[in-house]
């Protein structure tokens, strides 16, 4: 009787699907979500940013946490590098749009240089194959004020005008990230010309 649980469970595991980032060449899921720029909140659409070029899409897990603050820091810092390559940057949490909209305009994050969307059913998230981890009670962030949502994992989708997932950079520290979509963007802008 045991063996044929392990079995019938074995099965079951193997059939169960497996979640994961979408991978290059697979289409983006178009999304519109609330989304905050300089303080200033409006409703972003990924289909209207793609007739402009090409998307960097960054999830992350809670705005006003260290690796978050940090990954925010340095997409501004590196944001008019992502303009001359021809490329806009969106960044994607399940914060709510209030939380966002004081992050959007925060000197010390995104600094009035990138937008950052609201996606606080994960509806988004999850359509890129991310894995979201519950909230943790009593978690506070760096404000001290207690995060009361879900956490995407950190993935970066650079994504192209006909709208194809070009690349997926995740398992990278929030500098690395930035980083390395900046290199991906760069070598895609030659071939945009």
């Amino acid at each position: 009787m045991t063996r044929t649980w392990l079995v019938c469970l074995s099965w079951m595991a193997a059939a169960a699907p497996v979640l994961a980032a979408l991978a290059p060449g697979a289409v983006a899921p178009p999304f519109e979500l609330p989304a905050a720029l300089a303080g200033k909140s409006f409703t972003y659409s990924l289909r209207d940013a793609l007739r402009q070029g090409p998307v960097v899409v960054y999830f992350y897990p809670s705005a006003y946490t260290n690796g978050c603050n940090l990954q925010a820091h340095a997409f501004s810092e590196k944001q008019p590098r992502f303009a001359a390559a021809g490329a806009s940057i969106i960044g994607v949490s399940l914060d709510s749009i209030e939380r966002l909209t004081d992050f959007s305009a925060d000197p010390d994050y995104c600094a009035g240089k990138i937008a950052v969307a609201s996606d606080v059913d994960a509806r988004v998230a999850k359509s890129f194959g991310l894995v979201i981890r519950d909230a943790t009670p009593g978690r506070k962030d760096s404000r001290g004020q207690e995060i009361g949502h879900g956490f995407a994992e950190r993935t970066t989708f650079i994504v192209t005008a006909d709208g194809r997932i070009h690349a997926t950079v995740d398992g990278l520290s929030p500098q690395a990230n930035v980083d390395k979509a900046l290199g991906i963007v760069r070598a895609l802008a030659p071939a945009l010309r």
